[in-house]
């Protein structure tokens, strides 16, 4: 695929931080999202010219749609955008949007940052597209009618299933949509990471190392042979079958157009 522009979320810590080292280790300019100003800046003093910050906190959606219309102002126009940021909470913490804060970073921001920016010019270039999801999915419920969990009873891990859930069901339904586009959609567990979400929020430490998780973050990103696969979803680098409600595709376009709606964002 050539040298490409690279978009990333969740940019300043764990798989997200060393997704960036490979991809600008690889020759890719990556302009990389994060919520911290200091880690921000911490990070393009150790990358150089290549990478370009760029600041948004996504427990506030207006902060979403307010770095789309940055990025319109740049000229930014990535060839490839890695929804990879996501927390998990172990207390209910609800944003100033009033959702769950856990569903809102981990599935309805991504939503309104993907479909803002297809519908703008800073998408014009898009023709890849990667959700950083977790095979917890497939343990996960979601309610097309609450996706933010403004009415679900908060419960820690069933909030981080839910949202993984979401973004393995929205990969789906995107993909399907944007197939006459010629935008490639995957989604993409990871591993088991000792990241901080991990270790703090589950109490548990992983196995998969954090260069391989890295790893397979680029392959999705950048491999020319992934060119034409669309509405896959990939262990590392190994494509495998959606398990539990991800299989349900009448979920997939209700949960899809529910989001829209909730969002007041246009679908595709």
């Amino acid at each position: 695929m050539g040298d490409l522009t690279i978009l990333l979320t969740g940019a300043t810590d764990g798989i997200g931080r060393e997704a960036v080292k490979q991809l600008l280790g690889a020759g890719h300019r990556v302009v990389a999202h994060g919520r911290n100003e200091a880690r921000l800046a911490e990070l393009a003093r150790e990358a150089g010219s290549a990478l370009r910050p760029v600041r948004a906190d996504f427990a506030s959606l207006a902060e979403v749609r307010e770095l789309v219309r940055e990025l319109e102002q740049s000229g930014d126009t990535p060839d490839v955008l890695v929804n990879n940021a996501g927390v998990f909470m172990n207390e209910e913490v609800r944003t100033e949007d009033g959702f769950e804060l856990t569903r809102q970073v981990g599935y309805l921001a991504p939503y309104l940052f993907t479909l803002s920016l297809l519908a703008g010019p800073a998408g014009k270039n898009l023709r890849r597209i990667v959700n950083v999801a977790s095979d917890v999915h497939r343990h996960g419920a979601i309610d097309a009618t609450d996706p933010g969990g403004r009415e679900t009873p908060f419960d820690r891990l069933g909030s981080y299933a839910s949202a993984k859930l979401g973004n393995v069901l929205f990969s789906a339904e995107l993909a399907r949509r944007l197939s006459s586009r010629g935008v490639d959609v995957t989604a993409l567990h990871p591993g088991v990471v000792s990241t901080k979400l991990l270790t703090e929020g589950y109490g548990a430490r992983g196995s998969t190392p954090v260069g391989d998780a890295g790893a397979a973050i680029v392959h999705l990103a950048t491999s020319p042979e992934l060119s034409q696969v669309t509405g896959a979803y990939f262990d590392l680098t190994r494509r495998e079958p959606v398990g539990g409600a991800a299989t349900d595709q009448a979920l997939a376009q209700a949960l899809y157009e529910s989001t829209a709606r909730l969002l007041d964002v246009a679908p595709i």
